[in-house]
């Protein structure tokens, strides 16, 4: 019966003793697999508006300017996450991110959708997750604690590659049957599960921090936003997350723009083959997943060797040709990815303080979600002009870079995860120091 139990626990996760995260976790499931089965639509719509000779560069551009905003606008998102009260304003996010989702629906159905509204539906929800994601993740430790962050930041991570599974297939279905209008109306009806989700927790079993005191000026404003980013630079163990985080996921993490190329131009296979390929990368990310939910606390061998698991795999990707090869290596890309930007999101959450975690979080997703136009952009040029497999040998070799640089620093430094986070007497000396090599 013990035995029975502990299985039960490690499987469903310690963070669903929650209410207010259990009710979170299945609206996210409804939500964001309606996410992945617009962004299956949206690039079929796409390919059918501009034909396939131009698909590849419309996608890429449209993938810069919804990404581009969190680029530029992350580090303000942070900024209203610490001003907010966090639920509030994800309910605000949600329900911004689903109207779109409707918008597009609609013009889709009643076939009056060009490419210049699919830019510009873009550009608003870039603008939208800007705010969203800095606020939705350090909304998280609110609602478990920060005993169960890591379990909780593991278990969204394995909503988020289950949806990426399960919701292109049903895209694909739908889209064949009926078309892609239909994909974007069930995107924007899935939003309603999370925005109800957050209005039915228990307000008074929330933990939120305390939150910032509205800046009455613009240098009040600068001297906030500069908060977060000298906490960055003056705690060794979230300077040691972000830089790997960095480049790890502005080079390794292109899976979106490598794999189409990789399948067509490297294997030679048609899209089933494409399928099985996003398949087992979507399998690998759901086990590290899985295993990163069982752990007790964010390790850094995890982030450092999911970093080195990622690129070595990709290095392996670009000297294969074979389709068996090709996917056990992306499993294992996807195994390493997702072990790595579990722990690098749990471990912030578990080491930064309460009034300053939005901003924190919010320099987090700017360099791991900011940065994808840039990789994007990068992994397109290497491939166009010295060919996919290259690309996939320069994104692989700068993430192991990433993950032997960390763990050089790890050694040098004596870099260490705490056990909790800091006490304002320990957040006052980081602020006034020039620096800490340790961090216990």
């Amino acid at each position: 019966m013990i035995v029975g139990d502990r299985f039960r626990v490690m499987v469903a996760g310690r963070a669903l003793r929650r209410r207010n995260f259990k009710l979170f976790f299945f609206g996210q499931l409804i939500s964001v697999t309606g996410t992945w089965m617009q962004s299956t639509a949206q690039a079929w719509l796409v390919l059918t508006l501009v034909g396939k000779h131009d698909a590849a560069f419309y996608l890429g551009l449209l993938g810069v300017t919804q990404f581009l905003p969190v680029l530029v606008l992350g580090l303000f998102g942070g900024m209203i996450a610490d001003l907010w009260p966090k639920r509030r304003t994800v309910i605000g996010t949600q329900i911004a991110a689903g109207l779109l989702a409707g918008i597009l629906s609609v013009l889709v159905a009643l076939n009056r959708v060009e490419v210049w509204q699919l830019f510009a539906l873009g550009t608003c929800l870039g603008f939208v997750n800007a705010v969203d994601m800095p606020t939705r993740q350090s909304f998280v430790v609110e609602m478990v604690g920060r005993e169960d962050v890591a379990n909780a930041v593991a278990l969204n991570s394995a909503v988020f590659n289950a949806a990426r599974i399960v919701g292109p297939a049903v895209a694909g279905i739908l889209i064949a049957l009926i078309g892609t209008a239909l994909c974007f109306f069930l995107n924007a009806v899935s939003y309603i599960a999370v925005v109800v989700s957050l209005l039915m927790m228990n307000e008074t079993e929330l933990m939120p921090a305390e939150r910032l005191a509205m800046p009455k000026s613009v240098g009040e404003v600068g001297a906030n936003l500069a908060e977060g980013l000298k906490y960055v630079w003056r705690t060794p163990v979230v300077l040691l997350v972000v830089t790997v985080i960095a480049l790890a996921s502005t080079f390794g993490m292109n899976f979106n723009v490598i794999l189409p190329a990789i399948a067509g131009g490297v294997l030679n296979v048609d899209s089933v083959g494409f399928g099985m390929l996003t398949a087992s990368m979507g399998v690998g990310a759901l086990i590290a997943a899985l295993v990163a939910a069982a752990g007790q606390r964010p390790r850094l061998r995890l982030l450092l060797g999911g970093a080195l698991l990622m690129g070595s795999a990709e290095v392996a990707l670009s000297a294969t040709t074979v389709l068996p090869v090709a996917m056990f290596v992306v499993f294992l890309a996807g195994l390493g990815a997702v072990a790595m930007a579990a722990t690098a999101n749990a471990m912030i959450q578990v080491t930064v303080p309460g009034p300053l975690r939005g901003r924190v979080m919010a320099v987090y997703t700017t360099f791991f979600v900011g940065s994808t136009p840039v990789g994007n952009s990068i992994t397109g040029v290497t491939g166009s002009t010295y060919g996919t497999p290259a690309a996939v040998f320069l994104d692989g070799f700068v993430a192991i870079l990433a993950g032997l640089a960390g763990i050089a620093a790890v050694m040098r430094f004596g870099i260490r995860v705490g056990h909790g986070m800091r006490t304002p007497v320990e957040v006052a000396s980081i602020a006034a120091g020039p620096g800490i090599p340790t961090v216990e």
